[in-house]
């Protein structure tokens, strides 16, 4: 079983602290050095990948072109070193204070506008060409410089997280003012639409009101960390797993009950879970539904899926790579962000001025071995921003096409 740490009550107990504190630049050299000295220690395996020569050679070069108290070049030069690490579990979380009321997603057109503020809503669904007078080709650039990009899945889902991000855009040298961006769209029916959006107060735009994009996506049908819809028409029983954790007040024990007893009343021809959006936790949550699961009739092929995509990591990844190997799941989507066998098991540390918080791997994971790599789809399936407004899924159009 992993538990993934999650520093989230870490972080918000720091959302009030500001960015535009005055600190020297021995403040961040201090943080730097405190950041070897520790990082080193309590990673438990920091030199996989890295050799300490070179490790070393990283902080040298970091603090040689740190010339100023500029804190976005020097939360984008610790990603950057993240990116030489190359462990997908070791990062950087800085104390965000603002945030550009936007939200994208990729599709195989290209990246669109997939939630927005209401000044901005006539932008949804607009196609992303560029940001600052940047092409978008240039800016996915800059950015592989503080994400992995070995794994396309981990960098998109990088990319998408940060691109709404005004110190981010700012320490690539994409912006110069943190306060507004500017971004280029064309719309589906190939007009041109330049657009200023003013940055807000915010650590995360999943936490702001914003307007999505209309569509019926059965995936987007409800929330919670679990829930379950069975359609009679087409016999498939859906299971939503969107996160690796218990749900305050509706344990997993009594929903995995009820969804069993809904497959015993119901008799549904197919079962898929859907791993796409579940970005880990603990992956011994799912362990109830995975035993049980096993010994059901639905443990057939073609009569069970699941599927995976960019956002799967972690926890989830752990219980999709479970599922592929010990039933006869058939695994639909995209490859993970994560690699089948990591290092994880998070724990985090507070650099002393910044208030970054480094988050690093504590233990090896080899959940498969000898596989290299992302956990990757037995049948790939490619999304449509066209089918996206009109609510279809191409994963689950081809569960209901396989009867």
């Amino acid at each position: 079983m992993i538990r993934l740490t999650i520093l989230l009550c870490v972080i918000l107990l720091q959302s009030g602290l500001s960015f535009c504190q005055q600190l020297s630049k021995a403040d961040y050299f201090q943080d730097l050095q405190y950041l070897k000295d520790t990082l080193s220690k309590r990673h438990i395996n920091l030199f996989a990948k890295i050799s300490k020569e070179d490790f070393d050679k990283n902080i040298a070069s970091i603090k040689s072109r740190l010339t100023d108290s500029d804190n976005e070049k020097f939360t984008t030069e610790l990603f950057k070193l993240t990116v030489a690490i190359r462990d997908e579990h070791t990062h950087i979380e800085p104390v965000f204070t603002k945030v550009v009321p936007i939200r994208f997603n990729k599709f195989i057109e290209g990246i669109y506008v997939t939630a927005t503020d209401t000044a901005n809503a006539d932008v949804l669904l607009c196609q992303l060409t560029a940001v600052n007078g940047h092409a978008i080709n240039e800016v996915m650039s800059r950015f592989k410089e503080i994400i992995q990009s070995e794994n396309p899945s981990f960098f998109d889902t990088g990319f998408l997280r940060f691109i709404n991000n005004p110190l981010i855009l700012k320490g690539l040298q994409i912006t110069s003012n943190s306060d507004e961006t500017t971004f280029d769209f064309t719309d589906l029916n190939g007009k041109k639409i330049q657009r200023v959006i003013k940055s807000v107060a915010g650590a995360n735009v999943d936490n702001l009101p914003l307007v999505e994009a209309k569509n019926m996506l059965l995936s987007k049908k409800k929330k919670g960390n679990y829930w379950y819809n069975y359609d009679a028409g087409t016999g498939t029983l859906y299971f939503n797993y969107n996160k690796c954790q218990e749900q305050e007040g509706y344990p997993f024990s009594a929903f995995n009950d009820e969804l069993f007893a809904a497959i015993i009343k119901n008799k549904p021809k197919r079962l898929v879970i859907d791993l796409r959006d579940n970005g880990g936790g603990n992956s011994g949550i799912l362990t109830p539904f995975i035993e049980r699961i096993e010994q059901s009739h639905l443990n057939t092929k073609g009569k069970f899926y699941v599927l995976i995509g960019k956002r799967t990591f972690s926890s989830a990844l752990m219980n999709a790579v479970a599922l592929k190997r010990g039933t006869k799941a058939i695994l639909l989507g995209e490859a993970t962000s994560g690699s089948v066998n990591h290092y994880g098991e998070v724990r985090g540390f507070r650099l002393p001025h910044t208030k970054i918080v480094i988050g690093y791997s504590t233990r090896y994971w080899e959940t498969w071995k000898g596989y290299d790599g992302p956990l990757r789809p037995d049948i790939p399936i490619t999304y449509s921003v066209n089918n996206y407004a009109k609510g279809m899924d191409e994963a689950m159009i081809h569960v209901d096409k396989a009867r």
